[in-house]
């Protein structure tokens, strides 16, 4: 287990899984553009793999797991200074993840192939 920060002792680890790598990609490279505002914060992104049925993540980006196409868990690390920052931190973010998950709902081809009935 890490080890607690002292100057940033809250944190949250938000999993977010996606139905193919490309799309847990596209969202890594449109979230992580906007830096967190306050010095308070520190954010970092990275991908996961998913080797079980059960959604368990088995690995991160780099470690040699597994093969690109399972890297579909988009992983957030927050440490912030103060549980409020920590909480303001992570509405800024889920507004940013809804706009961009209402954008590849909408304007992308495998999503929407993904989710039409047989």
């Amino acid at each position: 287990m890490a080890s607690i920060d002292p100057n940033f002792p809250c944190s949250l680890v938000i999993d977010l899984p996606l139905p193919t790598h490309r799309l847990a990609s596209s969202a890594l490279q449109a979230l992580q553009v906007d830096n967190e505002l306050s010095p308070l914060v520190k954010r970092e992104f990275s991908l996961t793999w998913s080797n079980d049925a059960s959604g368990q993540s088995n690995g991160v980006a780099g470690e040699g797991q597994g093969t690109d196409d399972q890297l579909i868990i988009l992983r957030t690390r927050y440490k912030a200074t103060t549980n409020r920052m920590l909480r303001v931190a992570v509405n800024g973010f889920m507004e940013s993840l809804g706009v961009v998950l209402g954008v590849m709902e909408e304007l992308d081809v495998d999503v929407l192939e993904q989710t039409s009935p047989p």
